[in-house]
C-alpha cells in the first residue's frame, strides 16, 4: 500500500510547489514609474561636467538643454519627447509648481521674456540638472538661487 501511495504522493507535492511557483507576481503600484525615475535621475547627474552645446543631444556632441532631457527620457525612460523646451512644454501633461515636484519631473523657466526658453530635470531637494548656456557643462543648480527662483515657470510630470 505505501509503494502505490508514495508515487501519488511525490507528485501531489510537486504540483503543488510548481503552482506556487508559477503564480503570477503583483508588482507594486507605481514601481515602474519610481524604477524609470531613478534610471532618469541617475543618467542625468552622470552627464554633470559634459559640456554645452547649442543643438547638441548626445554625451559626445555636448547637449543644450532640450538636448540632454530628450537624450536622458529617451535613453532611460523609453520615452520621445520633443526636440526642444518650448515644445516640451506644451506637453498636455498638468503643470506642477514647486511645492508638487518630484524626482524625474522637468522644470520648465523663463529666462529670455519669451515664453519657455529653457528645461531641466528635477533631482528632488529642489535642485535640478540642466545644460544651462554656452561656455558653460551639464551642472547640478538649486531651484532657490535667487537666479533659478525668479525665472522658474512650472514643472510637468512626464513619467507615469
Amino acid at each position: 500500500m505505501h509503494r502505490r501511495l508514495r508515487p501519488l504522493l511525490l507528485a501531489a507535492a510537486l504540483l503543488m510547489l510548481a503552482a506556487c511557483a508559477s503564480a503570477p507576481q503583483r508588482s507594486q503600484p507605481g514601481s515602474t514609474t519610481a524604477m524609470a525615475a531613478n534610471d532618469v535621475l541617475f543618467r542625468a547627474i552622470s552627464l554633470v561636467g559634459t559640456p554645452y552645446r547649442w543643438g547638441g543631444n548626445t554625451p559626445a556632441s555636448g547637449f543644450d538643454c532640450s538636448g540632454l532631457v530628450d537624450y536622458v527620457y529617451r535613453t532611460e525612460a523609453r520615452v520621445d519627447l520633443p526636440r526642444t523646451s518650448r515644445e516640451m512644454s506644451r506637453l498636455p501633461d498638468p503643470r506642477l509648481d514647486r511645492a508638487q515636484l518630484a524626482p524625474g519631473d522637468l522644470v520648465f523657466f523663463q529666462t529670455d521674456g519669451n515664453g519657455v526658453s529653457h528645461v531641466g530635470i528635477y533631482v528632488g531637494k529642489d535642485r535640478f540638472v540642466h545644460a544651462p548656456d554656452t561656455g558653460g557643462t551639464v551642472r547640478l543648480d538649486a531651484l532657490d538661487n535667487p537666479y533659478w527662483s525668479r525665472h522658474f515657470l512650472y514643472g510637468k510630470r512626464v513619467l507615469r
